[in-house]
């Protein structure tokens, strides 16, 4: 196949997905364009992605994100389970050997700043507010409708497209891509709390309440995010200090869905916009740049046609974690939640158990990048 330098690319998003793929095409001399229906990137106060595993530190280290993401991130040192506050045990992320720990914390809306500031220094902006409204001509030949801010059309044939446009992507529904899975009938709820004066960041806690799980996770040095699965979940948390807002209030429902290839023809698929699962464990965001990472250089190399076939296994790898660690935490029955109580206490026996969940949680699961020497 020919090189990327010598086609032009349409990526639809501009999500951390979508620039990634825009960045790391772009520091191969191949310049896409980037086109978003959103007005700007995340807002700083509905950070949705929260998790910086290890394996996307690798990845970004070329583009140059990865010590801007160390900068402002919180580094996550240990993993707390506790069962209606009584600690049950405690993972120190120390355990899992390798240049980055497991997990950082940073919101999204800040990875994203980081990524479109890089792609800036390639004179390359997102062209926001710009939607891909409709893909025709078949998916040898695509041709784009893009509806413009100002309410003109304008329409385009790249010779790849690439939707990197979220869970509910336009590009593909028109190409055609099916999209099977099913969804939990149970409700999460997330409430992020700033508090006035700092707080401890340095820990990730689950705490089982039988019925019902609530989990707490860090934001910045002042804000703490809690998800539960109970509607009052709010009246569960012990607050670490006085109280001065909520910047942001949600509750979303949790699907298990990937597409069956993630290209047909010219079009390929990256991100939400290929596969959506739990947030538990904070695999979303860092596979969607995974996949971009991997797209990119196989553009470059003019291998684009294998994308599919390298991607799958590592998508179905962590959709089945995903799924087995979500059923595992969402336990409603008694006696199995009994069980759940008694077993978790002998996992620090089990030293390798712990480096498994470590390396799930650090992204080390799916196949290193070929491109990068002495990756894991």
């Amino acid at each position: 196949m020919e090189k990327g330098s010598e086609r032009s690319i349409l990526i639809a998003g501009a999500g951390p997905v979508g620039l990634t793929l825009a960045l790391e095409l772009a520091r191969r001399g191949i310049r896409p364009r980037l086109v978003a229906k959103a007005s700007g990137p995340t807002p700083s106060n509905e950070s949705r992605a929260l998790g910086v595993n290890a394996r996307t530190l690798t990845l970004l280290e070329e583009c140059g994100a990865t010590p801007l993401i160390l900068h402002k991130s919180r580094r996550i040192n240990r993993f707390r389970v506790a069962s209606r506050g009584k600690p049950l045990l405690t993972v120190d992320t120390a355990k899992l050997r390798g240049r980055y720990s497991p997990l950082y914390a940073l919101p999204q809306g800040d990875t994203e700043d980081i990524l479109i500031a890089l792609l800036a220094q390639h004179h390359i902006v997102p062209e926001w507010r710009t939607a891909v409204e409709d893909v025709t001509g078949g998916t040898e030949k695509p041709a784009v409708l893009l509806r413009h801010a100002d309410g003109t059309s304008e329409t385009v044939s790249p010779d790849i497209l690439v939707g990197a446009d979220g869970s509910h992507s336009v590009v593909r529904e028109r190409c055609g891509f099916t999209f099977p899975g099913e969804s939990m009938d149970m409700p999460f709820y997330l409430a992020d709390y700033r508090y006035t004066q700092p707080v401890e960041t340095g820990y990730a806690e689950g705490n089982f309440l039988n019925p019902g799980v609530l989990a707490r996770i860090p934001v910045r040095e002042d804000t703490l995010r809690y998800i539960s699965t109970r509607e009052d979940y709010e009246a569960q948390i012990v607050h670490p200090g006085e109280i001065r807002d909520k910047p942001w209030v949600s509750s979303f429902r949790v699907s298990f869905r990937h597409v069956e290839s993630m290209r047909r023809g010219r079009v390929f698929l990256a991100g939400d916009a290929a596969h959506i699962h739990s947030p538990i464990g904070a695999r979303g965001m860092n596979l969607g740049i995974e996949d971009a990472c991997w797209l990119a250089w196989l553009i470059s190399e003019g291998r684009e046609a294998e994308y599919s076939d390298l991607r799958m296994p590592a998508i179905e790898t962590v959709i089945k974690a995903t799924r087995r660690n979500t059923v595992f935490v969402t336990l409603r029955n008694p006696i199995l939640t009994g069980l759940r109580r008694l077993l978790l206490p002998w996992l620090s026996l089990f030293p390798a158990t712990t480096r498994a969940v470590l390396r799930t949680v650090s992204g080390r699961d799916t196949p290193p990048p070929p491109w990068i020497p002495g990756a894991k």
